[in-house]
């Protein structure tokens, strides 16, 4: 087998692995980059006039044959996709339409979501569902999807089979979240001999045994909710691991949780697939909010039905507004509208529930500065999503691979001090043989 990463070899996000054998071709993820080239910000606003050819020629799309529409030479077989993060599948539109796309039935459904609420084209009309350990063929390569604890719902690794080879594509994972015991299982039982693994490294830079579980992060809300006054939550409406925290921490402090309906049908989504907390009439504390701005732009763009679905458990702004300290609610910088609506929420706490990395973003910094000139005070409660290094050593250690790769990681150079097997480090778009 022939392995190129088109990109990730030596950045978190934006990507991309090519396998292929002499008669098949795959796409392991295809996504967006976080960061330019440069090192800064990745925003497609600057790209989004361009054609496919120039945003190849700029190193945004990655040159692989066959791969866009209008292409003369022959497609990859499948494109498959690991979770519904947009570093991971955010590329899947340029994408030639005849490409079949494998991913998890929910990941599919949260990038609809997604496409809808961000008025973005991740659109993937030709698609298949794969199962968490079970083997699917694409030609004569063999592919097995292990679930993964990661802050995505519906995120996993792959086994690689082809050509007598075995590759392991660990995806984005951890085993701190309310999900380690999907680590600890694969642990019990992880593929074996494999030639072959590619491992992210995204917390290569941290300090061992750094990372809070979710029970600690909360424990640690339930000390600001215990405060009488208003916990506004700034944090990703599909970070489901943090939502399941926060409705916790509400539960047991005697809180009402307030979220918006786009996280409302984010839930909905998820509650078809596992047990979790979501408006229904099971769950009397929690209420669902309308934002002016978004509720708005639904509308106009034909979803309104995505507001109406939650209608029955609607909180209006006046129910906050006389009683703001019984409520938590999870906010993001355009419902400043209706913050402003409630005047009496000043002095409250704003839990600030994202990578660090954000707040240096225009909208996110004066978000913030905002609710600080309302005498808000402002708390960093928050835990990664990816693996640290002692969750990276065990995943080495229970697979045992003749060679370890790294990607998805901007700590390359960490790999041959950290792990005691080979280590190969490669270089964007370079292919490499598994021999």
């Amino acid at each position: 087998m022939i392995l190129t990463i088109h990109r990730g070899t030596k950045e978190i996000g934006g990507s991309c692995v090519e396998i292929e054998t002499e008669k098949t071709r795959i796409i392991i993820d295809f996504g967006m980059p976080l960061v330019d080239r440069d090192g800064s910000e990745f925003n497609f606003k600057n790209y989004n006039s361009l054609t496919v050819e120039e945003l190849i020629r700029k190193k945004v799309l990655p040159n692989i044959k066959g791969l866009y529409e209008n292409s003369i030479e022959n497609p990859p077989d499948a494109i498959i996709i690991s979770h519904p993060h947009i570093d991971h599948y955010g590329f899947t539109h340029f994408i030639n339409k005849s490409i079949p796309v494998y991913l998890g039935k929910a990941t599919k459904k949260l990038i609809d979501l997604t496409a809808i609420f961000t008025s973005q084209p991740f659109v993937i009309s030709k698609f298949n569902y794969f199962d968490k350990l079970k083997p699917f063929t694409i030609g004569d390569i063999t592919i097995t999807p292990y679930y993964n604890d990661h802050s995505a719902f519906d995120s996993y690794g792959f086994l690689v089979e082809g050509e007598g080879k075995r590759i392991y594509y660990s995806g984005d994972f951890r085993e701190h979240g309310w999900n380690s015991t999907v680590f600890n299982s694969f642990l019990k039982n992880p593929p074996d001999k494999v030639d072959c693994l590619l491992m992210e490294g995204t917390t290569m830079s941290r300090n061992a045994g750094t990372d809070k579980t979710e029970k600690e992060i909360q424990s640690e809300l339930e000390n600001y909710f215990k405060e009488d006054k208003i916990n506004l939550i700034y944090s990703s409406g599909q970070n489901i691991d943090r939502i399941i925290s926060v409705y916790e921490a509400c539960i047991s402090t005697d809180k009402t949780l307030i979220i918006d309906f786009y996280i409302a049908n984010v839930l909905k989504i998820i509650s078809e697939f596992t047990t979790i907390p979501h408006p229904d009439k099971n769950n009397p504390n929690i209420k669902v909010i309308f934002p002016y701005r978004l509720s708005r732009k639904m509308v106009n763009e034909g979803y309104g039905k995505l507001l109406y679905n939650f209608k029955s458990f609607k909180i209006t702004k006046p129910e906050i507004y006389t009683n703001p300290g019984k409520y938590v609610l999870f906010v993001r910088p355009s419902m400043k509208l209706d913050l402003d609506y409630l005047k009496n929420i000043n002095g409250g706490n704003l839990i600030y529930s994202l990578w660090k990395g954000y707040l240096k973003k225009k909208d996110t910094k004066e978000f913030v500065e905002y609710l600080k000139s309302r005498n808000f005070k402002v708390y960093e409660i928050h835990t990664s999503g990816h693996a640290d290094v002692d969750t990276l050593k065990a995943m080495v250690e229970a697979i045992k691979p003749k060679l370890l790769i790294p990607i998805h990681t901007f700590e390359i150079a960490k790999y041959k001090t950290t792990f005691n097997v080979s280590v190969r480090e490669l270089e964007d778009g370079v292919s490499f043989n598994i021999i």
